[in-house]
């Protein structure tokens, strides 16, 4: 770490301990690049504190008859109270410190979501919406759910007269489901991106064998697919299967698709057979909320999300829907019933909350700054990719993400993602178009926003892609010194004490430390 960045670090840490004494968290690096997240400053204050109240606080009652103290307890820290999963914590905190992050599903949220999620919103139960709870004093928590629903809505520019969005589901899996559930019968026809070719898993995914999806299990299941000599999704084909299949539901969306849907397209066809549209915009609602990629409430009759991915909240998910009746069917109603009581009991209150906090960062303009520099990384990524000879899934990106295609190279994304892991790389094994295994599959997915966090800008990115390229030589080089062809065999290998490239990886592991130690991470 330069001494510049340090001397900011200590300055950060020293700006923080001012206003908040009763918080200090001291972040920084030393020579050998450790980081102490857990000094806690000698002067501490109960007022402000939303997480923890009074450090080491006890709470007792007294015997009225003898005056003894009973029931007593310490809230110790967690330092103190549990030291084994502190330390399992630390660890984590210095791997993600050390690591180019570059798993396009996650991200690094802020100090202040991480607060209202550690806060105590956490011990109140709610089942049922604001206004009709099923248990007393939730006023407080009624204003907070009431909070999060206007935010979601300003957040994605909608009219609350056309627009209504449940906050409750506890994921995009989970959301996803609620939506089957309000709008379908059991066996219903559903359509969704086939998963090698970039879709979700709950979208319905299956195999000739075995429906490996709770999607496909309770309905029946088509899926559409790209077009393979270009990337992008052959709509033709979809419209020719969805006119053949009729299905009740059309989902739009992806887990690795890095352009974006065309949704007019898409309107038309399932107009066409009568089914209604959803859009599963997890990967991307931080650009959408931003509005630099294209608009899926112009064409939708129902979008889904997480909210940890590139919109940087805590880990929940949302649900948002059409007023007017679709297809004879109020949307609110059913999917509120499908969300409570339908699957889920008592909302994460502490999520919600954090999820506000989220919604109201989003709105900022620097929340779109961030978000336009996302995809600026992306298509630097993708750019020096190319002129490295890789090839990349529809040649580009729209979107926050790449997929890569490194089967021409002989190696497969297993192994190149083993290989980045222990050079302090993250990133994963991914399927393409064609692929035989998912546990062994062609490519692999990279994703901008969590480093774009931290504050990587494009030459950086340029440089985060040379390192991948070093690391798929050292993979390609391992592969062919392995004793065997097997992926378990090349894992063996690698993780042997006498692995022969342990200096290759080691240097590359250096050279990508010496650039994530010069950017620090929000919130811890």
């Amino acid at each position: 770490m330069s001494a510049y960045s340090g001397a900011v670090m200590g300055s950060l840490h020293q700006t923080f301990c001012t206003k908040n004494p009763g918080l200090c968290s001291k972040v920084f690096t030393t020579n050998e690049h450790r980081v102490s997240f857990s000094r806690r400053c000698r002067v501490s204050s109960v007022k402000g504190s939303l997480v923890t109240g009074t450090p080491s606080s006890s709470a007792s009652t007294q015997d009225t008859v003898t005056g003894e103290n009973v029931n007593s307890f310490v809230d110790y820290p967690l330092e103190d109270a549990d030291p084994e999963l502190h330390t399992l914590i630390q660890k984590e905190k210095q791997r993600q410190f050390n690591c180019l992050e570059l798993i396009a599903s996650e991200n690094f949220t802020s100090r202040a979501v991480m607060e209202a999620s550690g806060s105590c919103l956490t011990n109140k139960y709610s089942e049922g919406l604001p206004g009709k709870r099923y248990y007393g004093g939730n006023e407080y928590i009624d204003q907070v759910e009431t909070l999060c629903q206007k935010r979601a809505l300003q957040a994605f520019h909608l009219d609350e007269s056309k627009w209504g969005v449940n906050v409750q589901p506890l994921s995009g899996s989970p959301a996803n489901f609620e939506v089957y559930t309000a709008l379908l019968n059991p066996h219903d026809r559903i359509m969704g991106l086939d998963l090698p070719h970039g879709g979700h898993l709950s979208h319905g995914f299956m195999t000739p064998k075995r429906r490996v999806s709770g999607t496909s299990i309770f309905f029946e299941s088509m899926p559409y697919r790209l077009d393979e000599s270009t990337g992008y999704v052959d709509y033709d084909m979809l419209e020719k299967s969805a006119v053949l299949f009729r299905p009740k539901l059309i989902i739009a969306g992806a887990s690795a698709y890095p352009r974006d849907f065309d949704y007019p397209c898409m309107r038309k066809i399932a107009d066409s057979v009568g089914a209604f549209l959803m859009m599963d915009m997890a990967h991307i609602s931080g650009l959408v909320a931003a509005s630099v990629v294209a608009d899926p409430f112009e064409y939708c009759d129902v979008v889904t999300t997480t909210t940890h991915k590139s919109l940087r909240g805590p880990r929940g998910g949302m649900i948002f829907y059409k007023k007017d009746p679709v297809l004879g069917v109020d949307l609110g109603t059913a999917i509120n019933n499908a969300v409570f009581p339908g699957l889920q009991g008592g909302p994460h209150n502490h999520t919600i909350g954090a999820l506000a906090v989220c919604l109201h960062h989003a709105q900022s303009p620097e929340f779109k700054t961030y978000q336009s520099q996302v995809i600026s990384n992306c298509k630097a990524l993708a750019s020096r990719l190319v002129e490295l000879g890789y090839k990349l899934v529809s040649g580009g990106s729209d979107n926050h993400l790449v997929l890569v295609d490194v089967r021409p190279l002989g190696i497969d994304g297993a192994r190149v993602e083993k290989i980045l892991d222990i050079s302090s790389i993250t990133l994963n094994k991914n399927s393409v178009p064609g692929d035989k295994s998912a546990l062994v599959p062609g490519g692999i997915r990279i994703g901008t926003p969590a480093m774009t966090t931290r504050g990587l800008k494009e030459k950086d990115f340029r440089m985060v892609a040379d390192f991948i390229h070093d690391g798929v030589q050292i993979a390609l080089t391992a592969k062919a010194r392995a004793p065997g062809a097997k992926l378990k065999d090349f894992i063996d290998f690698v993780e042997s004490s006498d692995f022969p490239l342990t200096n290759a990886t080691s240097e590359l592991r250096r050279r990508v430390e010496a650039l994530t130690n010069q950017f620090p991470i929000p919130g811890v």
